[in-house]
């Protein structure tokens, strides 16, 4: 479930890295990674569901394992 969400996350910024140093256009295929086309494989409509599915993902079971934890006594 993360891996959409670290490509997205490591494509944007090596992109506006390239873009801050004027050679966008020598990484438009980071663009297209970016925006979930892989070669022949296009998943750009989908792309921001797997995302969105992921990010869920993360927060719930994070939550959760949060929610879990054994509660501390004070001690006095």
């Amino acid at each position: 479930m993360a891996v959409p969400l670290l490509l997205t996350l490591t494509t944007g910024t090596l992109f506006q890295f390239a873009a801050l140093s004027d050679r966008a256009s020598d990484f438009i295929w980071l663009l297209e990674l970016h925006k979930g086309k892989f070669g022949p494989i296009n998943l750009e409509f989908a792309y921001p569901f797997f995302n969105a599915l992921g990010l869920l993902t993360l927060l719930i079971t994070g939550f959760l394992m949060w929610w879990q934890t054994p509660k501390r006594k004070k001690t006095q």
